[in-house]
């Protein structure tokens, strides 16, 4: 697996070749070499959460490599197969990261998809660099004064977990809020498997804490206007990690944004409704 330097910090990535669509649409191709328009097909690049390793985007991955876009998936600093250096980290440091992998990788220009902590990383890379051809912008915030914070239930469930809980069952209680009950119910099998990969490839409590830094100091609200080009602003209604209204604060701000909201979509929106949100995104990309 390739390895980006920054710094002397390594950052783990791969790259996720198209498998082609024959449909015409933007960004498709005939064949994984073969573009059908003789160009390189577009490159999408993938930016998880706080905490999580790059398995946050399995549920998207496949998909858009299925519809023609060459996909970037890496492990933010701390996370993953990644360095962790001492923190704490800042949300320009983690943008200065996906400069660093996308150079390494020789992509010149990508759709910048960031959720939560990555999208804050997105906004944040768009500011400072110049590669990024628009900006998907999933349940996430501008951060600063104006920004609707984590609800105090949800901290407490987040952070105050019972003592007599095991490894595995504490992940499952921090991650009860950015879920639906019905969805943990009706999905057994598949948290079994998110608590494998959050084992495996989450980051320490230690690196968890040093991106948590950048999160709590982040604040591009002033400086949303400078983002010209097309944005994806998407969230659940019944975020509980983050509220909706964050949502609608990056549509008001960013001058050229679209806005879609999931109703009943919890914080994992993307990965309880995985279809209808990469419809949507598929569709915005196509589009810009």
């Amino acid at each position: 697996m390739p390895h980006a330097d920054n710094d002397g910090v390594s950052l783990s990535y791969e790259v996720v070749e198209p498998t082609g669509r024959t449909d015409g649409a933007a960004g498709s191709v005939e064949s994984d070499d073969d573009p059908a328009d003789g160009t390189d097909p577009e490159t999408v690049a993938l930016v998880e959460g706080l905490g999580y390793g790059r398995w946050m985007w399995n549920w998207q991955r496949d998909r858009l490599a299925d519809e023609g876009y060459r996909v970037v998936v890496w492990d933010n600093r701390g996370a993953g197969d990644s360095d962790a250096p001492e923190g704490p980290y800042t949300i320009a440091e983690m943008a200065s990261d996906l400069e660093a992998v996308l150079a390494d990788a020789g992509v010149e220009r990508a759709h910048v998809v960031g959720a939560s902590m990555g999208g804050m990383i997105a906004q944040q890379y768009a500011l400072d660099y110049d590669r990024a051809a628009s900006l998907g912008l999933l349940c996430t915030s501008h951060g600063g004064d104006e920004a609707h914070d984590v609800p105090p239930e949800t901290q407490a469930r987040m952070f105050d977990v019972p003592d007599d809980a095991d490894e595995r069952e504490a992940i499952r209680y921090k991650m009860a809020p950015a879920m639906t009950d019905e969805f943990r119910e009706e999905n057994d099998d598949l948290i079994a498997d998110i608590v494998d990969w959050r084992l495996e490839s989450d980051a320490s409590d230690a690196a968890r804490e040093a991106q948590a830094a950048g999160v709590m100091a982040f604040d591009a609200s002033d400086r949303l206007g400078e983002i010209g080009i097309p944005a994806l602003v998407a969230h659940g209604t019944a975020d509980e990690v983050l509220p909706v209204e964050n949502a609608d604060l990056l549509h008001e701000k960013l001058p050229n944004s679209r806005l879609a909201l999931f109703e009943g979509g919890p914080h994992l929106f993307f990965v309880e409704r995985a279809d209808d949100v990469n419809d949507r995104l598929v569709a915005f990309l196509d589009d810009v």
